[in-house]
């Protein structure tokens, strides 16, 4: 499969009170299509400013990005508009790129009926649980039919067990929709129940310390499977000994 995300030694320099602070060094590493990659590091490494570069709202210091297909960007907060019905919230990023019209909102209509939030279209965000405002804030990214949608701790405001049902969900939405996805996350369990590539950076200035691929060998994978497999604690242990800070 070929990559539609590809990143050549991406740099991040900051201008601080003391001098000059390098946040990223030389990063490398590629997505494929309908891949689900990870980055995780320790906290503060940059992963969040790394997905903020690919997505374009941040700017590198040096390196070089290609993307091939349009983006959609998941936040840790839904940022659902509490004064508009489910619908028009779902309905805004069509509306903003004025591409709100007849074909589109059918297929928003599909979105809706497929994944069991069509009955709560009139309803407001503070009617829904969060799992539900994270479906619909999905749903909303879908709706602009992005190729490659990049997830920032997507689902960390969410309590451990609603976490667990809520990355199940998305994750069988992204394979049905056959989507490429980038997920930062501190969570270690998260990325390894979800990726089929793991990328691991070091403390800052980070570094690509070691890409792990994800493979527990099971037909019609989910999450949630995927945390019950003897694999599971193996992947786990060593990661967390790579994101030991204190070496």
């Amino acid at each position: 499969m070929k990559e539609v995300v590809k990143l050549k030694n991406i740099t991040k320099k900051y201008q601080a009170k003391n001098g000059e602070i390098e946040a990223l060094s030389n990063i490398s590493f590629g997505v494929k299509e309908g891949e689900f990659v990870s980055i995780i590091g320790p906290s503060g490494c940059g992963k969040s400013t790394l997905l903020s570069i690919i997505a374009g709202l941040e700017e590198k210091t040096s390196g070089e990005i290609e993307i091939d297909g349009g983006l959609g960007y998941m936040l840790q907060k839904d940022s659902l508009l509490e004064w508009r019905t489910i619908y028009n919230n779902i309905l805004f990023g069509l509306e903003v790129r004025k591409q709100k019209n007849a074909e589109n909102e059918k297929y928003v209509d599909e979105l809706l009926k497929k994944y069991n939030l069509y009955e709560f279209k009139d309803k407001y965000p503070n009617q829904l649980s969060g799992g539900m405002r994270q479906r619909a804030a999905l749903i909303r990214t879908l709706a602009i039919k992005p190729k490659i949608l990049l997830l920032d701790e997507a689902f960390s405001a969410l309590d451990y067990q609603t976490r667990i049902m809520v990355t199940n969900d998305i994750f069988n939405i992204l394979r049905k929709e056959n989507m490429t996805a980038l997920i930062v996350t501190h969570d270690i369990s998260e990325a390894i129940s979800m990726s089929d590539r793991i990328v691991v950076l070091s403390s800052r200035p980070a570094v690509v310390k070691n890409i792990h691929t994800i493979d527990f060998e099971i037909p019609n994978r989910t999450p949630i499977n995927c945390r019950e497999s003897p694999k599971f604690s193996k992947y786990f242990d060593t990661i967390w000994k790579e994101l030991d800070v204190h070496e």
